[in-house]
């Protein structure tokens, strides 16, 4: 055995790779300490999970607009169809098939664990937390950015700044108030922020080149069709986070599958209709830009109906970081059941079970990112999660060939081709993303070289990790308790 391993078959969650942990005990069925606690605490359901699934990957409309700016109104939707058939079905099957097998906590830091030993699980980890850093910090932002259509008063001095940390703050408390609270926070928000937008599918049939010679504000976006392609890559992804809850989810065998299918058309849905509504209209394809959406509504419905998609807006933005607390917030969680992290971060709350100290620590770290002024870098973004869905892509097939015997509730078709084939269109629309982001800048320097030298600080970070605990920072002795 490599120095460089842990003996993982002393560490504590079933993630252990099975060559090492023949019998693995999953963390739903380990005894709980409180007796109480079955009785006490609510799995999530179906439409809940959907939600949360939903602000996980979409939050709806908002964020598409360069899409049809640089692809136009046909070559948009087109896009909008197909991306999803090659990027986001492939995923949810693969998602399928892995959280119905292993419902672990941790998710997909869980499974490439178990398919590929301690290093690649924490490779998968550390990918979606530096990911988090960038992509946490503009949930914040962009509900300020909102905020302040409504609100200008809130550009004065450092007042937004402030906002944004109530909005890290806020979210942070739901979640440690428990999954149940945030699932059915994501339910009601959904249909807060769908509102506006059905009111614009439903009122543009009624406007048929109305506003075509509308007068609207020159745009400064320079995105062309390879652009927004790379857009509406980056909004719809994100369909593994909610792996990461799956011992908090009501039969998550059954409850996966269902969920990703469901949630795939939902989200296609919400980014084409209002599109192929606005089209109706004959409104140009060279008004569109990121936030223009309030404008296009005033147009459309008056002030009213612009107000309505502002507040949507301010709702998915504080809907997405919501969401995406619970589900980064399971990976410390997982990691120091496994002994990678030190214990502490596998503290729960005693009356909801959330894992508070992962929340607390994490929301820190994404607060002192907000003042940075970060950008929607999505090739890094993408990049980023690339790697790591690449990662996921392989346990599935790995452990197609090292488990055939695995108990499989929803499987991948094809056999062991199927496994290995479903993952190709995905990682062709990586690479794109790679050969992309040669031309992008970031600090000076590719959005390539500097993904390249987060993906390396990765492997000096479990370097440092095991030379300070070859062992695991777990008490051997120590079981898990569970989160639900």
């Amino acid at each position: 055995m490599s120095r460089l391993r842990r003996n993982t078959s002393k560490l504590a969650t079933a993630s252990a790779p099975r060559h090492q942990s023949e019998n693995p005990q999953p963390l739903t069925d380990i005894p709980n300490r409180n007796p109480i606690a079955k009785k006490t605490f609510v799995r999530l359901t179906l439409w809940p999970l959907v939600a949360a699934t939903f602000f996980m990957v979409s939050g709806g409309t908002y964020g598409t607009e360069d899409i049809v700016h640089g692809a136009g109104y046909g070559r948009a939707i087109l896009i909008l169809l197909l991306t999803p058939l090659l990027w986001s079905l492939p995923t949810a099957f693969m998602i399928g098939e892995l959280s119905s097998a292993l419902p672990y906590e941790g998710g997909y830091y869980a499974w490439v664990r178990r398919a590929m030993g301690n290093f690649w699980g924490f490779q998968e980890a550390w990918l979606s937390l530096v990911a988090s850093i960038f992509d946490m910090a503009i949930y914040p932002t962009l509900f300020v950015a909102y905020l302040t259509r409504m609100f200008p008063w809130f550009q004065e001095a450092n007042r937004g700044w402030w906002v944004a940390l109530a909005v890290v703050i806020a979210c942070a408390l739901l979640n440690i108030a428990g999954v149940k609270v945030v699932s059915l926070t994501s339910l009601w928000l959904f249909f807060a922020l769908s509102a506006p937008f059905v009111a614009i599918v439903v009122l543009a049939p009624f406007k048929l080149g109305a506003l075509a010679n509308a007068v609207t504000k020159p745009t400064t976006s320079s995105v062309d069709i390879l652009g927004g392609l790379l857009i509406c890559m980056w909004n719809y992804m994100g369909w593994d986070n909610a792996s990461t809850i799956a011992t908090e989810v009501e039969r998550p065998q059954r409850t996966y599958p269902r969920a990703m299918l469901v949630a795939v058309a939902i989200v296609a849905l919400s980014y084409v209709l209002p599109f192929a509504a606005m089209w109706m209209t004959g409104l140009k394809a060279s008004a569109w830009e990121t936030g223009s959406w309030a404008d296009i509504a005033g147009l459309l419905g008056g002030p009213l109906l612009r107000v309505g998609v502002v507040l949507g807006g301010i709702i998915s933005a504080f809907g997405m970081f919501n969401a995406l607390v619970m589900s980064y917030s399971r990976l410390p969680l997982a990691m120091a059941q496994d002994g990678m992290l030190p214990a502490i971060f596998g503290k729960l709350h005693p009356k909801s079970r959330a894992p508070w100290v992962a929340i607390v620590a994490l929301a820190m770290g994404w607060a002192m990112c907000l003042g940075l002024g970060f950008a929607r870098l999505v090739t890094l973004d993408i990049l980023l999660y690339g790697f790591s869905l690449m990662l996921e892509f392989v346990a599935l097939a790995v452990l197609r060939f090292r488990e055939p015997e695995l108990a499989r509730p929803f499987r991948v078709p094809g056999g062991l081709l199927g496994a290995i084939a479903i993952g190709i269109p995905p990682m062709l629309l990586l690479g794109f993303s790679i050969i992309r982001s040669e031309h992008e800048q970031v600090w000076n320097m590719s959005s390539f070289a500097f993904g390249m030298i987060l993906i390396a600080a990765g492997i000096v970070a479990y370097l440092i990790n095991h030379a300070l605990k070859p062992e695991g920072w777990a008490l051997h002795h120590e079981k898990p308790q569970p989160t639900s």
